[in-house]
């Protein structure tokens, strides 16, 4: 008796479902490992400040001109809307003022504003187009004696 093998069709590798799906895992990885890779250097983000060490020794002297302000009783209303930076200052204010606008991660977007006194008192100037983000406001005389610091505009 003899018994007739039964036949199996060949089928090569590449025309099987399985080598394909244990292969699309780390091919999908490699792709975004490419995209990631290209999105960290197409959005380089640089140091927010060059010289950072510098800055952070002079702090002291920062926290003493805030003092000042406050010792002076120098405070500040600010209201940007409109296109227009403008600011009340109530205390012993000089005929203009500096503003300093600092993104907090992008230093590019800084811009350093010089703002008039009105007749009514109210410093104002004309307010760049800002990218979206979190912003902090510095208000300082034009001899940097005082400072008046507010985080988010």
């Amino acid at each position: 008796m003899n018994a007739a093998q039964p036949t199996v069709a060949f089928v090569p590798w590449y025309r099987q479902r399985w080598p394909w799906i244990l292969m699309s895992g780390p091919a999908i990885v490699l792709v975004a490992g490419v995209i990631t890779t290209w999105i960290a250097f197409e959005t380089a983000d640089g140091l927010v400040a060059d010289d950072y060490y510098r800055k952070g020794l002079a702090i002291n002297k920062v926290i003493a001109r805030e003092e000042k302000a406050r010792s002076l009783g120098l405070t500040a209303d600010i209201d940007s809307k409109g296109g227009r930076l403008r600011v009340r200052l109530a205390g012993d204010a000089p005929e203009a003022i500096f503003a300093h606008l600092v993104h907090a991660t992008r230093s590019g977007h800084d811009a350093r504003l010089r703002l008039a006194r009105g007749a009514d008192g109210v410093y104002e100037a004309a307010l760049p187009a800002l990218p979206p983000g979190r912003w902090r406001l510095a208000l300082e005389d034009p001899r940097g004696s005082w400072r008046i610091a507010r985080e988010g505009m």
